[in-house]
C-alpha cells in the first residue's frame, strides 16, 4: 500500500479521535491554580503566562519551571489590584484598570500607569488590550474611544468610533485580530472592522455592522459585543445578554456566526446553551467553547451558567459537566487555549485542562512569532 493512502485512511481517524476526545472528556487531566482570585483576563508569551485579576493584582506564572510571580499593592510592586484586560510583549506587560493603562518594562521590572484627556474621567476605564505583532502596536478600547499605541515610538493616537449619534458604539468592550489584514473592535452597539494596512482617517478602511439591516439577525434592540474569534468561513461573536422588567429586549445575548457573506447563524438557549450571555469564547479544532451566564431581570445580576461547547459545523451544543473539570465555579470569564492546554479562568480562580491529543504532534511546527518592538534603524546613504 503507498504511503498516500495509509495517510488517508489515518488522518479521518485521527480527527474523529481529537473531536470525540474535545466533546466528551472521557479521561479529563486537570489542574486548579489561584483558588479563591477572581481572573479577568489571561494571555501568553513564550513560556510565560500572565494573569490580570479583580483583587489581586498580576500574576506570571512560567510554565516550564511550574512557579509563579505576583505583582500586587500585597507585594508592594504595584500600586492597583483591580485589573480588567492583559496584553503582552517581548519587552512590555499592559494591564487596563479603571484609573488608566498599566505599563510593566520587564527590562526595568517596573510598572507606569498612564491616564487619557480625551473622553473625561470613563475614558480612563480600559475594557479591552490587544497586542499586534505584525506591527507592533498596541489597541487600547476604553470605556470611551479606542487607543492605538505605536510601541517602538511609544506613540498615541486617540480616535472616537461614535456611529448614529450612539455613545455605546464609542465604547470597546473586545479587540481582536482576523488574521494579518483584519482588527476587529467589538462595542456595546455592534462591531467595527478595520482594515489595518489602510489609515485609520480612511472611511473606506472602516466598516460597522450592528443589528440593523439584517446584521446580528436583528435580534434585541442593540447588541453588545463581548468576544470574537474567527476560521476562515466564520466570525464567531459573543454577545452579552441584558434585560429588564421594563426593558425584555434590549441586549438579548447569545453566540453568533457570520460567514462573512451577510449570512448568519445563532445559537441560544433555544439550541440547548445553558444561557445567553456570553462572556468568552474560545478554539479548539472543531469546536467553540462559551463561557455562558444567565441575566436575572429583576435581580439585574449576571449568574454564571458554565461551559458549553459548540461544533462550528453542526451548531450542535454540548455542555459540559463542570465537575469533570473540578471546577471551582460556574462563572467561566476568560479562556485561552495554548496549543496543548486550555487555561480556563473563573471568578474563583484557574483550571488547567490538557486537550492535547499524543497524535495532534504530528502536525507541522507552529511558524514562529513576528516581533518587531525594537525599531530598526535606517541607514544613511
Amino acid at each position: 500500500m503507498s504511503k498516500n493512502k495509509i495517510m488517508r485512511r489515518i488522518f479521518p481517524v485521527l480527527i474523529f479521535i481529537l473531536t470525540s476526545y474535545q466533546a466528551a472528556f472521557p479521561q479529563v487531566s486537570s489542574e486548579n491554580f489561584l483558588n479563591g482570585v477572581s481572573i479577568t483576563g489571561i494571555t501568553k508569551y513564550g513560556d510565560y503566562l500572565w494573569i490580570a485579576t479583580y483583587g489581586n493584582g498580576i500574576y506570571r506564572y512560567s510554565i516550564k519551571e511550574d512557579k509563579w510571580w505576583n505583582y500586587s499593592t500585597r507585594r508592594n510592586n504595584l500600586n492597583n489590584d483591580f485589573f480588567y484586560c492583559i496584553a503582552v510583549s517581548r519587552y512590555y506587560v499592559w494591564a487596563g484598570a479603571v484609573n488608566g493603562l498599566y505599563t510593566l518594562n520587564l527590562r526595568k521590572d517596573e510598572w507606569q500607569n498612564r491616564k487619557f484627556a480625551l473622553g473625561g474621567e470613563m475614558g480612563n476605564w480600559i475594557r479591552s488590550l490587544c497586542y499586534d505583532p505584525q506591527q507592533n502596536v498596541l489597541w487600547i478600547g476604553r470605556f470611551q474611544n479606542l487607543t492605538k499605541l505605536e510601541v517602538g515610538r511609544q506613540k498615541y493616537s486617540d480616535r472616537m468610533l461614535m456611529q448614529n449619534n450612539d455613545a455605546k458604539t464609542n465604547t470597546i468592550k473586545a479587540i481582536k485580530l482576523d488574521g494579518d489584514s483584519l482588527v476587529w473592535f467589538g462595542t456595546e452597539a455592534g462591531v467595527f472592522k478595520y482594515r489595518k494596512r489602510m489609515s485609520m482617517d480612511n472611511r473606506d478602511a472602516w466598516q460597522f455592522i450592528n443589528n440593523k439591516d439584517g446584521g446580528f439577525l436583528g435580534e434585541g434592540e442593540a447588541v453588545s459585543i463581548s468576544d470574537m474569534l474567527f476560521d476562515p468561513e466564520s466570525v464567531w461573536f459573543g454577545t452579552d445578554e441584558f434585560i429588564t422588567i421594563k426593558d425584555p429586549k434590549f441586549n438579548l445575548g447569545g453566540i453568533f456566526r457570520y460567514n462573512r457573506k451577510r449570512t448568519w447563524n445563532e445559537v441560544t438557549v433555544r439550541n440547548g446553551l445553558p444561557g445567553n450571555g456570553v462572556y468568552c469564547l474560545a478554539r479548539t479544532g472543531n469546536k467553540i467553547w462559551a463561557g455562558v451566564y444567565s441575566f436575572d431581570k429583576s435581580s439585574k445580576k449576571d449568574y454564571g451558567r458554565g461551559l458549553a461547547l459548540i461544533d462550528r459545523v453542526t451548531m450542535k451544543v454540548t455542555n459540559v459537566d463542570l465537575n469533570e473539570l473540578q471546577l471551582n465555579s460556574s462563572k467561566i470569564t476568560c479562556l485561552l487555549f495554548d496549543g496543548t492546554n486550555m487555561w480556563i479562568g473563573t471568578d474563583d480562580g484557574l483550571c488547567k485542562v490538557l486537550i492535547e491529543n499524543p497524535l495532534a504532534r504530528w502536525t507541522l511546527k507552529k511558524p514562529e512569532q513576528v516581533e518587531q518592538e525594537k525599531p530598526v534603524k535606517k541607514r544613511r546613504r
